[in-house]
């Protein structure tokens, strides 16, 4: 069966979704990791059994970061390069933070000096803190909406600053994103590392979960009382020869438009919320191999709430609200979708096989004797 454009269009939307899932169940585990491991390790043996839990890891688990930008440089050429122009200062932030870690890993055990590890202590946390409330003020600016518009050329043009992206309502999303990945490093680490860490991650597990369960229902209610949102006009076709030509029309709680003509979504939002406080429950129970899961299904379910109340928008535009980017009018030709996601079949599966083989390995936990009788420590 040969697939149609709109069909092709909505594929690399569920790929997209499924590469940013992917990324915040693997990378979101060592971010968090990096964000608690200073002050939840008592001592400097504890904090390098802690990065010890991440270090083997932390490296394979960014491919799917690389592979969700690669995929919107592919199947999304008009939605990177406005969000790469217009977001230059925020991308060169998060880059700065990305590159900070490999250089901390690499470098903190290269003298046995206290205050040379600390020093480096201190640029593993700001290379996990960072990225982790970067993205998730860069989720509330979506539902805000970023001040661009297209010239007669159809060039991107931001007329924004970076810190007009700080606004409360995305600070607040930045908190839940942190939460959410605090939350899910402690659950890792209490699954990797023998006690008497365990136990004091878990408990920061538990309540970060809380945390995150707090601010993920204020952020919902904002969202549907407190904020305008963005529709596309019921007229539209999305299988029209021309699908720039939609008209966008903003109201109060229309991100919430998705939820009420499909009632079924609504099982992301619950579910985010419902798998957060089980998360609470199984690491105060001590199970921390079934927290972990529950953990990696909440990002899951978080990430699929942003995303059903989004579509079809992928970067609204709050200034001129017709030049708002879409899954309809951002997207590569028909040929172009076609070829990449033949790719993504072929490699896909590799990356996700490849990946469980790694983990299946090094499961099991570390412990501090195990950690002193390294010869590289």
């Amino acid at each position: 069966m040969t697939l149609d454009y709109e069909t092709l269009r909505l594929l690399w939307w569920l790929v997209l979704g499924a590469l940013l899932i992917g990324f915040a169940i693997t990378d979101g585990f060592d971010l968090g990791v990096g964000v608690i491991f200073r002050f939840v390790g008592r001592g400097d043996e504890e904090r390098r059994l802690l990065l010890a839990s991440v270090e083997p890891v932390w490296e394979g688990n960014q491919v799917w970061f690389i592979l969700g930008g690669g995929s919107v440089f592919a199947a999304w050429p008009v939605l990177y390069a406005t969000a790469f122009s217009g977001l230059y200062p925020a991308m060169l932030l998060l880059l700065a933070a990305f590159i900070l870690r490999p250089v901390g890993f690499g470098y903190r055990d290269k003298l046995h000096e206290d205050r040379w590890r600390d020093v480096w202590d201190w640029v593993l946390f700001t290379g996990g803190t960072v990225p982790a409330i970067l993205f998730g003020v860069a989720v509330g600016n979506l539902f805000l909406g970023l001040p661009f518009h297209f010239d007669e050329l159809r060039r991107p043009l931001y007329t924004g600053g970076f810190f007009e992206l700080l606004h409360p309502y995305a600070l607040l999303c930045g908190l839940v994103s942190l939460s959410m990945l605090v939350m899910h490093g402690a659950t890792y680490a209490a699954l990797k590392v023998g006690e008497p860490i365990a136990g004091r991650v878990a408990a920061v597990g538990r309540m970060a979960s809380l945390v995150f369960s707090a601010t993920f229902v204020i952020a919902g209610v904002w969202v549907s009382m407190g904020m305008n949102g963005f529709q596309i006009d019921p007229a539209f076709n999305p299988a029209a020869a021309d699908a720039s030509a939609a008209r966008v029309f903003v109201a109060q709680g229309a991100w919430l438009e998705n939820y009420r003509a499909h009632t079924a979504l609504w099982i992301a939002p619950i579910g985010a919320l419902n798998l957060a406080l089980g998360t609470h429950v199984l690491l105060r129970m001590g199970r921390a191999g079934m927290a972990f899961i529950f953990s990696s299904l909440a990002q899951a379910a978080t990430i699929l709430t942003a995303g059903f109340a989004l579509f079809p928008f992928l970067l609204p535009s709050s200034i001129a609200h017709d030049d708002s980017l879409t899954v309809w009018n951002a997207s590569s030709s028909e040929r172009t979708l076609r070829i990449m996601l033949f790719a993504v079949i072929v490699f896909l599966p590799i990356i996700v096989g490849y990946t469980t083989f790694v983990f299946r390995v090094l499961k099991g936990r570390i412990t501090l004797d195990a950690l002193r009788g390294h010869h590289g420590y």
